[in-house]
């Protein structure tokens, strides 16, 4: 069968893998990263909602979510509004690092021949590939502690004039602390700060969080994120973030990661079976594609009926060029 080089070890990549052995695939694994913990690496916590989890559980089976802090319900108030609600939401905060692991570990070795693969799957492919951007803004994240442990079943959404934040309780009296702004931030935690002091969030917790990161959060897509096998080469497809990037805001960006996974081994399993490689790899630029102009749309109903500053209608109308651009929206 099909010799694939799974060229990552990002929950993308190593379900790619798991469905692909699963199918009669032989698999080449990357090397593994450092464990959580080691020097250079470190916890990466994901809030998973429950359709994720059942994604996550018809995929791999039970156990690899064993010590991730349950959660049961979301508080949201999202703009200026003075309605909030707290409704129902099951979840599950976990390491995505931990996650993986266990992903891998349920591997094995993988192929160990040298010989060329047929195809690579990598989440992270390098180089400056062509893809479609719509904004500028970051995404803000570090960890706190909370002021009352019994208030650890609630993830907490929020909004001031600078952008949204979000509360995700992680156990053992911490949470993790994200929000987006409309563009780059010279000083994450002190802009963390910032928008902490003008919530009502702030009062979840004892303190700002001490450190924190900005990251790249605009929505993007890769313009050619499948490329079939030629002469003297091996076909690629990218998974995960580096073919499709969402806003955290719609907390299904683990989900979307993983549905690229199934997709690129369905792609690479028709290919094996004699379908057109070049037709599939077109269909899967088509999905992704479609995948995010859908969620262009939520973003720019969200954004637009919150926020109102220069900043933000600079991202509303990235947004919506986007989608008039690809789709006549």
């Amino acid at each position: 069968m099909t010799l694939v080089e799974i060229a990552g070890s990002g929950l993308a990549e190593l379900t790619c893998a798991r469905l692909l052995a699963d199918r009669g695939h032989r698999v080449r694994l990357a090397p593994p990263r450092p464990p959580a913990g080691a020097a250079g690496a470190g916890p990466r916590p994901l809030l998973l909602t429950e359709p994720t989890l059942e994604l996550v559980g018809s995929l791999w089976g039970g156990g690899l979510l064993e010590g991730g802090w349950p959660l049961t319900h979301r508080h949201a108030r999202w703009g200026a509004g003075p309605s909030a609600a707290r409704f129902p939401q099951p979840g599950r905060a976990v390491d995505g690092a931990v996650l993986a692991a266990r992903m891998r570990e349920r591997l094995g070795a993988g192929d160990l021949s040298g010989e060329p693969a047929q195809w690579t799957v990598t989440a992270a492919p390098g180089g400056r590939a062509a893809h479609e951007q719509a904004g500028r803004r970051r995404l803000l994240t570090g960890t706190a502690p909370v002021r009352r442990p019994r208030d650890q079943d609630t993830a907490r959404l929020a909004c001031t004039g600078l952008g949204w934040l979000h509360l995700t309780p992680l156990g053992r009296g911490d949470c993790l602390v994200q929000a987006m702004v409309p563009g780059p931030a010279e000083d994450p935690a002190g802009l963390l700060a910032r928008l902490l002091a003008e919530s009502a969030l702030a009062t979840r917790l004892r303190g700002a969080p001490r450190t924190a990161v900005a990251l790249d959060a605009a929505p993007r897509v890769r313009l050619a994120p499948a490329v079939p096998p030629a002469a003297g080469r091996g076909g690629l497809v990218v998974v995960g973030a580096g073919a499709l990037r969402q806003d955290p805001l719609s907390g299904t960006g683990t989900a979307q990661a993983l549905r690229t996974a199934i997709l690129a081994a369905a792609v690479i399993d028709a290919a094996a079976a004699g379908t057109s490689a070049s037709a599939l790899c077109a269909h899967y630029t088509k999905r992704l594609r479609a995948a995010y102009l859908d969620h262009l749309a939520t973003c720019l109903r969200l954004y637009a009926a919150a926020f109102g500053s220069g900043a933000w209608r600079d991202e509303i109308d990235a947004t919506r060029g986007a989608l008039r651009g690809a789709a006549g929206y």
